[in-house]
């Protein structure tokens, strides 16, 4: 006897008169006036067996047109989500993840997306931090005798060189991904190989080999010019010589960036002039790890002044030299901007070279593929090299911590076009089939600096909303481990202080969460302005109860911030 709406299929073996109609599409027509267990109906009788599914979505939202089997099951779309509706003005409007799905794949962008997922799968395509498998010219379907381990999220800088090695020379691998401890546990198969568990390793013909420089070393020897491959070491004395003196200073600058911002910092070294410190400049107002540490970085800028191209080598691309530095010099940028106010990237430190260098990496689409934004780096950091300590300058380093944290509105609507701490657009801002499926070109030096900031903002949104749909249900599932009783750990915590593999979701809130998941993916799609319209407002507001807002809003940010930091 308890009212409830349902939805009723034409495979229902149902009295045709019910409808009072003369076609018999009944999918999609909300029935009211329903009893049960009679399922008497204001115009005829419901005969059993009868398929009947609690919600209120419409036809064209939820549900595929194909007709159900004998067991009276009701077909729905992949990965459509079983969960009643809030309101039938939600209902009729917010679509399945497969029909978001579907539609973020029939736009230029996501036809793109698509396409690069198949060739990737093939072993093709572009770089990516989740690839299985790189062939570049060699055959379809060939087995590459060569297997990396890598860190699945992209965190290890040692993992990242020997990867842009990788791309750089082309060289066809396989490759399984497998969690730092910081943030997951190892597989068991992976420890069976690999009893201390470093990363990265390699692995061919069941022999193993760890460390980072000897497995690049190895890779450069196994493919050699001779071949076609590019080299990647100098061959003459003069040459080694000075890759020998370069990999020195590397360890120099890496022992001075330790030292500046795993320490405590002591106070300058320099007496200092009391005047010059209140006007704000100088050396002397630095302390002595500040200014050890750009004097460090002051002799790798005249190394790089050396040569005719951006890179260590006279070559007219990145060598190893150039990778075993960048892992740590892109960790370097953001670590020094969030704990010590430090914007390497700034002119006032004259670092020109340095500058032309990071410029021309961020040019290189497979470079792209690994770096990490600052926020990743700040969370990634510690539990790989231990806490940072705050200093250097407070006024910068209160603004930029939080610019990076997003604590200065940066992270609210409507989104500012570029970054002024991390530069967007001086090389591609997004892979590069995405920038030609949304009509996007470069500029003639090869940035995106000029490129129009709606089509850019439209390919962006367009690009979330197709990552979004695609793992949707998994997604919501993730986020509602922010819940009021959801992120209940059975087993363990990890260095990372935001990882939590083994958490599980607040059921209570998941489908509330998983409604207005769709909303935004829907609105990202949809909306080609700054701010989404009232409408999205409306549905968002609409597909949450109200008993279950905070719920949702603590799911909600649970999920952005852990977007790149498992």
């Amino acid at each position: 006897g308890e009212r409830i709406d349902l939805l009723l299929h034409p495979s229902c073996d149902t009295d045709r008169r019910a409808n009072n109609t003369s076609n018999d599409h009944i999918i999609g027509r909300i029935i009211k006036t329903v009893s049960y267990p009679s399922i008497t109906l204001s115009k005829g009788t419901m005969r059993f067996p009868v398929a009947v599914f609690v919600s209120l979505w419409s036809t064209s939202r939820g549900f595929s047109t194909t007709p159900s089997s004998s067991t009276g099951t009701l077909p729905r779309a992949a990965n459509a989500p079983l969960f009643m509706s809030t309101s039938a003005s939600t209902a009729t409007q917010v679509p399945s993840w497969a029909d978001l799905q579907s539609s973020v794949a029939e736009t230029p962008v996501g036809k793109s997306l698509n396409d690069e997922v198949e060739l990737r799968k093939q072993g093709k395509g572009s770089a990516h931090v989740q690839n299985n498998l790189r062939l570049f010219e060699a055959p379809e379907g060939s087995q590459p005798p060569i297997t990396l381990y890598r860190d699945h999220a992209g965190w290890c800088p040692y993992c990242q060189k020997t990867m842009l090695l990788i791309e750089e020379k082309q060289i066809p691998i396989q490759i399984d991904l497998v969690p730092m401890r910081s943030y997951g546990d190892k597989p068991q198969s992976f420890l069976r190989k690999v009893p201390n568990g470093l990363l990265p390793a390699i692995e061919v013909n069941g022999q193993i080999t760890t460390e980072s420089s000897v497995i690049m070393e190895l890779l450069d020897q196994w493919h050699p010019e001779s071949e076609g491959y590019k080299p990647m070491m100098p061959s003459d004395e003069a040459g080694r010589a000075r890759f020998q003196k370069l990999a020195r200073l590397e360890r120099e600058l890496f022992s001075w960036w330790c030292t500046l911002i795993f320490r405590p910092e002591l106070p300058g070294m320099g007496g200092g002039n009391p005047l010059k410190k209140l006007m704000g400049g100088g050396d002397d107002e630095m302390s002595g790890s500040v200014k050890g540490f750009l004097d460090c970085l002051r002799t790798v800028d005249q190394e790089l002044q050396k040569t005719s191209t951006p890179w260590f080598f006279e070559q007219d691309y990145p060598t190893m030299i150039d990778f075993v530095y960048v892992s740590h010099v892109e960790r370097m940028l953001a670590s020094c901007a969030y704990w010590k106010g430090l914007n390497l990237r700034d002119p006032k430190w004259n670092l020109k070279a340095l500058n032309r260098w990071i410029d021309a990496f961020e040019k290189r689409e497979h470079y792209l593929a690994f770096k990490s934004d600052y926020y990743t780096h700040v969370k990634d950091i510690p539990p790989q090299y231990g806490p940072g300590y705050d200093g250097g300058f407070e006024s910068d380093r209160d603004a930029f911590s939080k610019s990076i944290l997003g604590k200065d509105g940066s992270w609210h609507l409507p989104l500012s076009h570029d970054d002024e701490l991390q530069p967007l657009y001086r090389g591609p801002p997004l892979p590069l089939n995405i920038l030609k499926a949304a009509g996007i070109e470069a500029d003639a030096d090869g940035t995106y600096q000029s490129a129009d900031p709606v089509k850019m903002a439209v390919a962006c949104r367009t690009m979330a909303a197709w990552k979004l749909a695609g793992n949707g249900i998994n997604v919501a599932k993730f986020a509602a481990r922010g819940g009021p009783a959801g992120a209940k750990n059975p087993r363990k915590s990890f260095g990372a202080e935001l990882a939590d593999p083994y958490a599980q979701a607040d059921d209570d809130v998941l489908p509330a969460v998983d409604e207005a998941l769709r909303v935004i993916c829907l609105a990202l799609k949809a909306t080609d302005q700054e701010l989404p319209d009232d409408s999205f407002s409306k549905m968002l507001k609409d597909a949450v109860p109200s008993g279950q807002t905070s719920g949702v809003i603590s799911s909600l940010s649970y999920l952005r911030d852990r977007i790149g930091v498992p």
